[in-house]
């Protein structure tokens, strides 16, 4: 994974220039580049394909950790789900939509963001700070709306229910292997995630938003 030169593991942000319009891109583009043929993030690497400075670079991440964590989220972002009406049939909708097709993020990044993340902790903690921790905002939500009207418990852990809820739908890709959830793989998580909310719900008033 990223690979830090002599002198060089951490990047510093530092007093400078103001950050030039365009460079970002340019970096992340480079980045992304890098991580698509296999090859190893260095400062070196980044200065030489996407032609910006090691000062521009040093003002915008704080690592090559972080760097690398940001190319591997290209193309995704974060989601709502509708908090009017039937909040369970809201949820089932926009994860496995999310799920099947992330609009602009490939199988192929998202299989080689799990795979880095397996071998670097940095890199996936990295990750999360800085891009899985806000996406949860959508689904965070959600649950805190079942619980003001009433439909979830009072007493229930959101991030521990995020956790199990998002934890069905990686253990497709990641332990059964499956390519898309289609078929039998999306029936499974629809399942899943409906007992998930019979075990948060505050009675029988909530929803069982059947099929």
């Amino acid at each position: 994974m990223p690979q830090p030169e002599a002198g060089a593991a951490t990047i510093r942000r530092g007093p400078g220039r103001p950050r030039a319009e365009g460079h970002d891109e340019r970096i992340l583009d480079a980045a992304v580049a890098l991580l698509d043929v296999g090859e190893e993030i260095t400062l070196t690497r980044i200065v030489e394909t996407s032609g910006v400075s090691r000062a521009a670079i040093y003002r915008r991440w704080p690592s090559l950790t972080d760097l690398a964590a940001a190319a591997l989220d290209r193309g995704r972002e974060p989601y709502a789900v509708p908090l009017e009406g039937d909040l369970l049939e809201n949820l089932l909708s926009v994860v496995t939509l999310q799920s099947t097709a992330p609009s602009g993020y490939s199988e192929e990044r998202f299989r080689l963001r799990i795979r880095l993340a397996m071998t670097d902790r940095k890199l996936a903690q990295a990750y999360w700070r800085s891009h899985v921790s806000r996406r949860r905002a959508g689904m965070v939500a959600v649950l805190e709306e079942g619980i003001r009207r009433g439909e979830l418990r009072s007493d229930i852990d959101v991030d521990a229910c995020i956790d199990l809820i998002n934890g069905v739908f990686y253990y497709q890709f990641v332990v059964r292997g499956e390519a898309a959830l289609d078929g039998a793989a999306r029936a499974r998580c629809r399942e899943a995630v409906r007992v998930a909310w019979r075990g948060m719900a505050a009675g029988p008033a909530a929803s069982p938003a059947a099929e």
